[in-house]
C-alpha cells in the first residue's frame, strides 16, 4: 500500500487567490519509508507573499526567482502520486490549494476518498490536544528541534513518524516482537529439565511457633475455611 505523506507552504491562506511556493513529499510503502521524494520550491507568478506567512515558513520571494512554476511540475507531481493515499496534517487546507492549482490547469480535483487529515486522527485519538505538529512530536518523542520554521520537506519527514504513530504502527511492532519473544522463551524452557531435590529442605517453623500456630487454629471455630485446606 502506497501512501504519500505530504506539505504545502504558501504565499498566503486564501486557495483561490494565493499559490504553493514550496510542496514536500514523503513516500510510505506499507508504512515503512521508501526514500523516494517529491520537493520543490515553485515561482507563484507574481503572487506576494504575505508577511505573515513568510514569518512562519521563512521563504522570500527572492528565494523563488528562477524556480518552475506549478504547471511545470504538474505531471511529475501526478506520476508520483498515482494510485497512493495523500496524508497531510490539517489536509483540507493543503488539497485546497492543490486542487485550486490542477484547477488552474484544467486538471480534475484530487478526490476525498484519497485523502488523510492526520489532524482529524489526532483530535479522535487525543481530544484533549495540543495536536499541532509540533505538540504531537513531543507526545511522541520525536526529535523536531531542528524545526526552526515550517518547510514543506521537513514537516513531510515528520509527519511521515507521527503519522506511524497514530494508526500504531511501532505499537503493532512491539506487539509482535514481544509475542515472538514470549514463544521463543517458552522453546527455550521445555529443554530444561528439573531434576527432583537430593534431599528435602529442612522445616524453617520452629517448636515454638508450630505450638502458636495450632493454638490460634483452635479459636477459629468448627467451620473456618482454614480447617479445610489444612
Amino acid at each position: 500500500m502506497r501512501e504519500i505523506i505530504f506539505d504545502t507552504e504558501t504565499t498566503g491562506l486564501d486557495a483561490r487567490e494565493d499559490r504553493i511556493i514550496e510542496l514536500g513529499c514523503i513516500e510510505l510503502d506499507n508504512r515503512f519509508p521508501t526514500g523516494r521524494t517529491f520537493h520543490h520550491y515553485i515561482n507563484p507568478q507574481g503572487r506576494a507573499i504575505n508577511p505573515e506567512a513568510q514569518a512562519v515558513h521563512g521563504i522570500g520571494a527572492e528565494q523563488l526567482v528562477g524556480k518552475p512554476i506549478f504547471a511545470d511540475l504538474a505531471a511529475e507531481f501526478l506520476a508520483f502520486i498515482d494510485g497512493a493515499k495523500l496524508v497531510a496534517h490539517n489536509a483540507g487546507f493543503d488539497m485546497g490549494f492543490i486542487n485550486a492549482e490542477f484547477a488552474r490547469l484544467g486538471h480534475p480535483a484530487v478526490g476525498q476518498e484519497r485523502v488523510v487529515d492526520t489532524l482529524a486522527l489526532a483530535r479522535r485519538k487525543h481530544p484533549m490536544g495540543p495536536n499541532s505538529l509540533d505538540a504531537l512530536c513531543r507526545r511522541y518523542g520525536i526529535d523536531n528541534s531542528h524545526r526552526t520554521r515550517h518547510g514543506a520537506l521537513l514537516d513531510s519527514e515528520l509527519l511521515a513518524e507521527v503519522y506511524i504513530e497514530l494508526i500504531g504502527g511501532k505499537q503493532a511492532a512491539l506487539i509482535l516482537d514481544t509475542v515472538a519473544t514470549q514463544g521463543a522463551v517458552a522453546i527455550a524452557a521445555a529443554d530444561v529439565v528439573i531434576a527432583p531435590r537430593p534431599a528435602p529442605l529442612p522445616a524453617r517453623l520452629t517448636e515454638t511457633e508450630r505450638a502458636a500456630h495450632a493454638k490460634m487454629v483452635e479459636t477459629l471455630g468448627e467451620k473456618a475455611l482454614w480447617l479445610r485446606h489444612q
